[in-house]
């Protein structure tokens, strides 16, 4: 018997699912609407730490390839990623898992591991059949351990920058003689810190920084370094694109842009808040993706592997938590989430805490007492420098927080403890309680401590 607090979660979760199953339904009695995926490739294309910082989001960013991207498939304006620190979002991605199912509570390189590796998406579709290859970087396991991901082919640059990385998967494409299908995993050291030196054609007189930050020279000027780091991502996806078309593979191709989280900004990677968890989507390829379509429903990364299998036709894994995307790709549904839920753990310094995502409200609840801005994780920049410079570590962290993301949505106002929002709070409040306990959340512990062979900083 489920706990009370569960039965309205469950009861919603059995809603979405059944509503979702019959879309799915609608879908393939349809056959003109789902394409023949016999055969169908993958190339899983990533970035860390960029957002939606780029022009096919709205953004004055030299991304022409990743606009032409967007004008020939779907565009998903509201895609949230799982977590907004690096190595949890990813697992929770390729997992179709939320992390702290997966065990990536924090970074693999400061201890964290998953705790079935099996679950990965290349092991799942190399079983398939697929041949799995991964180009750059991957941030999921260490470079020793990364044979239990599935990967047939590891193809490892140093640093996996972009202008390395590109041009090896291009040339991964072009020199395939296998005619079994591809999942290839293309993965960018940027737009993570730090930045490049600014190409002249990055003018920091004439841009403006990201939404919500101060327009100050030397944030100006860090916005140039972050445009030319998104000039050198867009010239690679080019490259992987061009090399597509050549082989000749675009009509039997699924093409898969996002990043792992926000821009690695003050307030936005490694923060519950839309600067943290909102990431750019982009999807070309068969089985509806074309045409230049934006969607403007919640959706999750952990949603893409649960696509992956409906749209290949295969079973899907028990532990998956996501919905398929194909209802709202083919127009027979509008929603396939109520809410979505991101969380952190731990990144350089342990900050639990977690967020449900409504499409009007967003609330984060603490469980740290933190009483000032946890500085290491936060990446080091201008900006980081300029709050600093103004007073920022002594502004205490709300423990709690919610935000009308219509009327405010830059989330500037913290509406939890207005008397005409204590319903919400409280409904949201429920809702995300039962979502922990429904996934074994070891925040339920009050007890909780991270894994003492976790290499932590003390964050202060």
């Amino acid at each position: 018997m489920l706990p009370i607090s569960l039965l309205p979660l469950k009861r919603r979760w059995s809603a979405q699912a059944d509503q979702s199953t019959k879309a799915v339904r609608r879908i393939h009695s349809h056959p003109h609407l789902l394409e023949a995926i016999l055969g169908l490739n993958i190339i899983y294309i990533h970035t860390h730490d960029t957002g939606r910082f780029v022009s096919p989001y709205g953004h004055a960013v030299p991304t022409p390839n990743l606009a032409g991207l967007a004008r020939e498939g779907v565009l998903f304006r509201k895609a949230h990623s799982a977590a907004p620190t690096c190595s949890p979002s990813r697992a929770a991605l390729l997992t179709g898992n939320w992390p702290h199912e997966t065990g990536m509570i924090g970074l693999v390189h400061r201890g964290a591991r998953l705790t079935d590796p099996r679950q990965h998406l290349a092991n799942i579709l190399g079983a398939a059949g697929f041949d799995c290859a991964l180009v750059g970087l991957q941030h999921v396991a260490p470079q020793d351990e990364l044979g239990a991901l599935g990967y047939g082919e590891v193809i490892n640059l140093g640093a996996n920058h972009a202008r390395d990385v590109g041009p090896a998967a291009a040339a991964w494409l072009a020199n395939r003689t296998s005619g079994k299908p591809f999942f290839l995993s293309v993965g960018f050291f940027e737009t993570h810190r730090v930045y490049p030196d600014a190409d002249p054609a990055d003018d920091p007189r004439y841009l403006a920084p990201p939404p919500g930050y101060p327009d100050t020279a030397d944030v100006r000027a860090d916005t140039a370094r972050l445009h030319t780091s998104l000039r050198s991502v867009d010239d690679a996806v080019g490259q992987v694109l061009a090399a597509l078309a050549a082989s000749g593979l675009d009509s039997e191709t699924l093409v898969i842009f996002t990043t792992d989280h926000g821009l690695p900004w003050p307030e936005a990677k490694g923060n519950l808040n839309d600067a943290g968890t909102g990431v750019a989507l982009i999807m070309r390829g068969p089985s509806g993706f074309s045409g230049g379509r934006i969607v403007d429903a919640l959706v999750s990364q952990i949603d893409i592997f649960p696509t992956l299998m409906d749209i290949l036709g295969l079973a899907r894994p028990a532990w998956l938590r996501g919905e398929s995307l194909l209802p709202l790709v083919v127009g027979a549904t509008k929603e396939i989430h109520s809410e979505v839920f991101a969380e952190v753990t731990c990144h350089a310094a342990a900050e639990p805490m977690r967020a449900i995502r409504t499409q009007e409200w967003l609330y984060i609840k603490r469980f740290d007492g933190a009483g000032s801005p946890v500085l290491a994780n936060v990446d080091d920049g201008d900006a980081k420098t300029l709050y600093l410079r103004h007073g920022w570590a002594t502004y205490p962290p709300a423990e709690r927080a919610l935000y009308n993301v219509i009327l405010d949505p830059l989330e500037r106002r913290n509406r939890v403890d207005d008397a005409d929002c204590a319903e919400i709070v409280d409904g949201l409040d429920g809702r995300l309680q039962a979502w922990m306990v429904a996934t074994n959340d070891p925040l339920l512990d009050p007890d909780w401590t991270p894994p003492a062979h976790f290499r932590l900083e003390q964050g202060r």
